[in-house]
């Protein structure tokens, strides 16, 4: 069946209008009534059956073990990709940053007094703050204590797909379309592959310095369904598409990540639940070869991925853990 030209149009992604006009909408409903089921609302949480499982992943969003105290003083640094903002929750504004951020931040802190204060640094972190910050994404590193992963950029990262076609019926081909977005990874990637035969890549959207035979029209998320490997490589931060292509029925084909984000991309298992190339792409041609010779291989991976991504679709439970951790980020900075 043919894609419609609105599907089209937006690539198969959400609309971004109808998500915004309903949170919009949801701005009627005073912060108060939600603030006044708080409480109630998280002992809820330590009654159900997942509690366990629910506070391995707080203690996996923030790492902060000891007390310590926020600034008094307000502060709004801004940079290109992300800004840094000190202050009181109920004072953060749409229009200090995009409003993606705005609406996936509000839906968590309205649950709080609006005088207690955060560290909030919206946007593609790929550093580790100075003092205890929330963020999108953090790097996978040791000393990355400072960053507390929040469910942000929702919309755009946590997407999934219900993908029809099976693995052995798909293009025996890989696909990337995206940005360069000055990733090193991504330009070596087409350095070496475009044009290659078991390689459908190529750059969308503005040029942003790279050969001009690397532009090339936009395809479909359902158009990518088609191939049996989708390249999910890291471009500011993580790979966006990571998550719809773990959802669906082709193999996610990256390197080993470097930053994370809600999505926990640091407990992923290489060849287990994604394939896993070197960084210099040496293998690549290989790996693809492999599971296309081996198609059961590729399918077990496909299942680990679809059980992987399946402890993300519970909505309840993704609201639950987020006020969980601000609840915890308020304790031990001393101010709850």
């Amino acid at each position: 069946m043919a894609d419609s030209f609105f599907y089209r149009i937006r690539s198969g992604k959400p609309i971004k209008f109808l998500n915004f006009l309903e949170k919009f909408l949801g701005l009627a409903i005073p912060d108060i009534y939600y603030r006044s089921r708080r409480e109630k609302k998280l002992t809820e949480a330590r009654l159900r059956p997942d509690y366990d499982y629910m506070l391995q992943r707080v203690n996996y969003y923030i790492r902060i073990r000891n007390s310590w105290k926020i600034s008094g003083r307000d502060n709004l640094t801004r940079s290109r990709s992300w800004i840094h903002y000190t202050g009181a929750v109920g004072n953060y504004r749409r229009k200090m940053f995009h409003t993606a951020y705005y609406f996936d931040q509000h839906d968590v802190t309205r649950w709080f007094p609006p005088h207690l204060r955060w560290n909030f640094c919206p946007g593609d972190v790929y550093f580790t703050p100075e003092v205890p910050a929330v963020v999108k994404s953090r790097l996978l590193a040791a000393d990355n204590q400072n960053s507390v992963v929040l469910k942000l950029d929702k919309l755009r990262h946590f997407m999934y797909v219900h993908d029809t076609k099976p693995f052995r019926e798909k293009k025996d081909c890989a696909i990337f379309r995206g940005k360069i977005r000055q990733s090193r990874l991504r330009t070596l990637f087409l350095q070496k592959f475009f044009g290659h035969p078991m390689c459908d890549c190529g750059v969308v959207g503005r040029n942003e310095g790279c050969p001009d035979e690397w532009m090339t029209e936009k395809k479909t998320i359902r158009e990518h369904l088609d191939y049996k490997f989708i390249i999910a490589l890291e471009g500011n931060d993580v790979a966006s598409n990571l998550k719809w292509v773990m959802s669906s029925n082709s193999l996610a084909v990256m390197t080993r990540p470097t930053c994370e984000t809600w999505f926990m991309e640091g407990t992923l298992i290489p060849d287990y639940h994604y394939v896993e190339v070197k960084e210099d792409f040496s293998d690549f041609e290989e790996k693809l070869r492999y599971y296309i010779n081996h198609p059961e291989k590729a399918e077990e991976i496909i299942r680990h991925a679809h059980e992987y991504v399946d402890q993300f679709r519970n909505d309840e439970r993704e609201e639950l853990l987020q006020l969980m951790v601000m609840e915890r980020y308020f304790e031990l900075s001393g101010q709850l």
